[in-house]
């Protein structure tokens, strides 16, 4: 049964609008707004009582008079437009064509919160995902089906590295691969930049971007990471492909979501963030997985930038408890101009032990990941100990490994930003830099390895 359209409003504050006595709708409903000159928006119903609705309007109440404001409700919640021709697509945060090339056609449309999935519907997440950086493929290894975030902070280039993992990941013996790119609040310069070289590299026919810009509305930045994973989910799940849903910036979403909290009138938690921030980016990150029956899977990198690098601070803390590990970007390093500076020490994939060896990757990949983490945390130690008695007063051994460490971070860490390394070039390159220390130093790995890897090699 058709909604009837209500005329004027009890009051408008902020970007909510305020109605009395509405029958028969339903939170999170669309709803349809005209001003007094007939130009129409979009809002969401965001709470609920016998006596009031409160509705959220996208694009903000600007010029809304509250005596002229004309309000229909539409039945059915925020819906996105889904076809496999919007691969290679721009689209903003609500899912409207971004690139000029049209609408599209055909498809269907589904609502963009998703559907719970039946944990027993799950599949362990198993198989390794390239991406073709050595750190993250050798010591952090991304596997189909898992959420694995990235901490950055300001100024560091963790655009850039989201750019690299989205033009060069893939699914190894598997053509049925895509990305599906969301830029949450970014500024002009870096969404040019996304656009560009998303589209450059030629890869950008496997890719499907959103991006909600700074000065777009900030109910839109709360509606873009669903329509990304609504698209995923149709690409994964219908079409059977393997899709990467990279999730930049959920510091903007999470900000966007405090501010809408606090023009709610809503209690706030832990540095004014909501008290259902942990659910909300829970509903976010667990629609990854691998669904039995389906040949698809949907695996995310959400990118997150740590206000004044505090890993502690509620966003990273709480995107830690839900998603398999993290990889964290270091300002030390960044300041080396080391690319893409990861800090492996602080980072870790808790699901790679499942994705990597025999079958996956490489015998002897889990012995020399182990063994990597466990000597470059020696050599922390053992610059501590050169700033105190300083460099010549050290062993042998100990000076070995500060050339160990030296070499791990210029040649194994350092990466061009178009450079594209396979598992098994990582892998040898991480045995020549292990072949600096002694023998009697390399405890993780076995000697049926050392001889094959590094004696073979020096004969």
């Amino acid at each position: 049964m058709a909604q009837p359209e209500y005329i004027g409003v009890k009051d408008i504050d902020g970007p909510f609008i305020l109605l009395e006595n509405v029958r028969g709708v339903g939170y999170g409903e669309l709803v349809d707004i005209r001003d007094g000159k007939g130009e129409r928006r979009h809002g969401q119903v965001k709470a609920l009582s016998e006596k009031a609705t409160l509705v959220q309007v996208f694009t903000g109440t600007e010029n809304l008079v509250p005596e002229s404001t004309k309000v229909k409700f539409l039945g059915k919640p925020l819906e996105v437009s889904l076809s496999k021709s919007m691969i290679g697509r721009t689209f903003n945060g609500l899912g409207e064509p971004r690139d000029g090339c049209g609408e599209l056609y055909g498809g269907k449309r589904v609502n963009i919160n998703g559907l719970p999935l039946n944990p027993m519907a799950r599949q362990y997440p198993k198989d390794f995902i390239h991406t073709g950086i050595s750190a993250i493929d050798t010591l952090m290894t991304l596997i189909r089906g898992q959420k694995l975030p990235i901490f950055s902070g300001n100024g560091l280039p963790h655009n850039q590295l989201a750019v690299q993992i989205a033009t060069q990941s893939k699914v190894v013996g598997s053509d049925e691969f895509a990305v599906v790119f969301a830029g949450i609040g970014v500024k002009h310069d870096d969404a040019a930049y996304f656009m560009h070289e998303l589209s450059s590299k030629g890869h950008s026919n496997n890719i499907v971007t959103f991006l909600n810009l700074a000065d777009d509305p900030v109910i839109e930045r709360i509606a873009t990471p669903r329509m990304a994973l609504s698209t995923a989910e149709y690409l994964a799940y219908e079409l059977g492909m393997h899709v990467l849903v990279i999730l930049t910036d959920m510091t903007s979403y999470c900000e966007a979501l405090r501010e809408l909290g606090v023009a709610a009138g809503e209690v706030p938690s832990r540095k004014g963030y909501p008290a259902y921030l942990y659910s909300d980016l829970a509903s976010i990150y667990e629609r990854a997985g691998v669904v039995r029956g389906r040949s698809g899977s949907v695996t995310q990198i959400p990118i997150l930038t740590m206000p004044n690098d505090d890993i502690t601070h509620p966003i990273p803390d709480l995107t830690g408890f839900i998603t398999e590990g993290q990889i964290v970007l270091s300002r030390e390093l960044d300041a080396k101009s080391i690319y893409p500076p990861i800090d492996i020490l602080t980072s870790l994939s808790r699901l790679m032990k499942d994705g990597i060896g025999k079958g996956f990757t490489r015998e002897d990949h889990p012995s020399v990941s182990s063994q990597l983490f466990a000597s470059y945390s020696h050599v922390q130690e053992v610059r501590s100990l050169a700033g105190v008695v300083g460099e010549d007063e050290l062993s042998k051994t100990d000076k070995s490994f500060l050339s160990f460490g030296g070499a791990f971070e210029e040649k194994f860490l350092r990466q061009g930003r178009d450079e594209n390394r396979e598992i098994d070039n990582s892998l040898d390159m991480s045995w020549n830099i292990l072949s600096t220390l002694p023998e009697s130093e390399l405890t993780r790995v076995s000697l049926a390895d050392i001889e094959k890897y590094i004696r073979k090699k020096d004969q």
